[in-house]
């Protein structure tokens, strides 16, 4: 009788439903860290003919990145809408899907084809232009999954595609109207959802139907874009920690209320997730923000008491990873590697062998790095995978592509049984070690890397190893400010931007009149300029620049001025985004006029 009860209790265990320790249910892993475990090694080299297991076409473009669930592969796209700078077509034919592919052989299982639900943001600036409408990645636990479309809102459904709710969270717009791009999270029943853009606001939902547990409203969610990690502070306790602009906050996942804050940034806006070692929180922030390392924990403000060491390496897009007590943050083709205990700098490697897309912005890197074992593997936005042996000296061994074809790589790998998930703006691809070989490929080129500035004064890498490919890189002002700023007095004159089309706007971005132009006109300046982008046909003619002069105006001083200090800068620099406002006409987002007054954080926990 024992046995049979053992017996049946062991067979009802293996059938239900549950995330496999080979999961990749959420955004870079199950723990938001990057680091992938427990699964066999992933091949160093592959192309378009070796170790590509399959290749499957996706119904539209999105820089979302998959997931893993058993033996299902999630991801989100977006068509109908927005696939052409210069022709985007109609709003009113913008359509969302999630998609479920068979891991074993690549076949769609499912895909959900969900209309756009209006307002939305147009295509315009360079904001949408760049991730367009799918950015968020799905989160599920074991048994549903859950995806994010903005202004869309929250879709829940099993893992056979069967609809179980859909939550709203707001129609709002953020000021640059660039969209939110923060993935769910889950913590124990809850569906933590962060709608920066739709309403500045936090919001738990029941994983179960839908219905809204919770909400934490706050102004200071504008500019923010990573998606919030999980950290264990004892047995008792749980915080919600995301990096904002210029701070760090810690949340209770329970109820949304602020546990505690830190101003440890002097990033304007958060594009990447933390990370966290234990309780030591890490951040990487960029636009010349600086890096960060606080201990988690406590209440109200800690920036004096939990702040470990702050430094001025910056970085871009993508999140850090830690790896052997080392972090690794990637930024205009360059591996920065510090110390995660004191914040030194051990090394930086440049990508070799990266190639040059060019383009007005050129290849926007999105993807985060990936650790598994002692490799480390970065995507750049061109699709090049770089892999560094990571045991000893950091080398890099290989540069890989799964396609020969011009595609758009926006998402961070997912990792699941010794298999690798790619996906583009047209395919979803897996890797596998199938044992085949590939030959070396020659280096095209080896640039110094003084070319390229990721924010820190004195910046030398060395070149990355024996074997190379070729490089995405973006235009960014942060960078560009630095490494035209030749005498580090924060100002750039006529003579430092001589050679450049800036120096034709050196009237129209010195606010003060000093013939002389800080970071922040510049940045303001540069928001301004790039926020009118191109409009869609007849649609878009009046949106940019001359309409944002009649939205931001006064505004950004105003409002910076109420916040006191160095958020005046904020402020000004929103007025400036105005030009980002005028798109869309009845079927844009709400603007940020529309937006009700908010507190600068979430209401504070007892």
């Amino acid at each position: 009788m024992q046995r049979f009860s053992l017996l049946f209790i062991a067979i009802l265990l293996l059938t239900l439903p549950f995330a496999s320790a080979e999961d990749w249910p959420r955004f870079r892993g199950p723990d938001g860290a990057g680091v992938a475990s427990g699964t066999p090694s992933l091949p160093i080299q592959w192309s378009p003919e070796a170790n590509l297991d399959w290749k499957t076409a996706l119904p539209g473009s999105g820089v979302s990145s998959p997931i893993v669930v058993g033996q299902k592969v999630f991801v989100t796209c977006y068509s109908g809408y927005g696939l052409d700078r210069d022709n985007p077509g109609d709003l009113e034919d913008l359509v969302r899907h999630l998609v479920c592919v068979d891991l074993e052989s690549g076949k769609v299982l499912w895909q959900k084809n969900l209309k756009a639900e209006l307002p939305e943001d147009p295509y315009t600036g360079i904001g949408v232009t760049a991730h367009g409408y799918a950015s968020h990645t799905p989160a599920s636990d074991g048994k549903h999954v859950y995806a994010f479309f903005g202004k869309s809102g929250v879709h829940a459904f099993d893992l056979e595609g069967n609809a179980l709710w859909h939550a709203e969270v707001g129609k709002e717009s953020d000021p640059t109207k660039w969209g939110s791009s923060s993935s769910p999270v889950l913590h124990d029943d809850t569906l933590i959802i962060t709608a920066s853009a739709e309403s500045q606001a936090i919001i738990g939902f029941d994983k179960a139907t839908g219905q809204e547990r919770w909400r934490q409203e706050a102004e200071g969610l504008d500019g923010m874009w990573g998606t919030p990690t999980l950290v264990k502070i004892d047995d008792t306790r749980t915080d919600l920690v995301m990096c904002v602009a210029k701070e760090l906050w810690g949340l209770d996942p329970n109820n949304g209320k602020l546990r505690w804050y830190a101003e440890a940034t002097g990033a304007e806006q958060s594009y990447a997730s933390v990370i966290a070692l234990g309780k030591r929180i890490y951040a990487v922030t960029g636009r010349g923000g600086g890096s960060v390392a606080i201990e988690a924990g406590g209440s109200g403000d800690i920036s004096d008491t939990g702040t470990l060491w702050t430094g001025s390496t910056s970085g871009s897009f993508g999140s850090p990873v830690s790896h052997r007590g080392k972090l690794y943050s990637v930024a205009q083709g360059v591996v920065t590697i510090l110390d995660a205990e004191t914040g030194d700098k051990i090394d930086q490697v440049r990508l070799k062998g990266a190639e040059q897309t060019g383009g007005r912005f050129g290849s926007l890197d999105y993807a985060s790095p990936l650790v598994v074992g002692d490799s480390l593997f970065y995507l750049n936005g061109s699709g090049q995978m770089f892999v560094f042996d990571m045991d000893g000296d950091f080398q890099q061994v290989a540069v890989n592509r799964v396609t020969s074809d011009k595609e758009s790589f926006g998402g961070s790998p997912a990792v699941s049984d010794g298999r690798l998930i790619l996906r583009s703006d047209k395919n979803l691809y897996c890797i596998k070690d199938k044992g085949e070989t590939v030959s070396p490929t020659e280096l095209s080129r080896e640039e110094d890397v003084a070319n390229t500035d990721t924010g820190d004064e004195n910046q030398s890498a060395r070149p990355g190893g024996e074997r190379g490919g070729q490089s995405g890189g973006r235009w960014d002002p942060a960078s560009f400010f630095s490494g035209r700023d030749a005498n580090k007095d924060g100002k750039l004159t006529a003579d430092e931007l001589t050679g450049t089309p800036m120096v034709d706007r050196l009237d129209q971005l010195d606010k003060d009149g000093d013939q002389a132009i800080t970071q922040e006109e510049f940045t303001s300046g540069m928001s301004t300029l790039f926020a009118g982008g191109r409009g869609g046909g007849d649609r878009g003619g009046d949106r940019g620049g001359d309409r944002g002069g009649d939205r931001g105006g006064d505004r950004g001083g105003d409002r910076g001025g109420d916040r006191g200090g160095d958020r005046g800068g904020r402020g000004g620099d929103r007025g400036g985004r105005g030009g980002g406002s005028g798109g869309g006409g009845n079927r844009g987002g709400q603007g940020e006029d529309s937006r009700p007054d908010r507190p600068q954080r979430p209401q504070m926990a007892p």
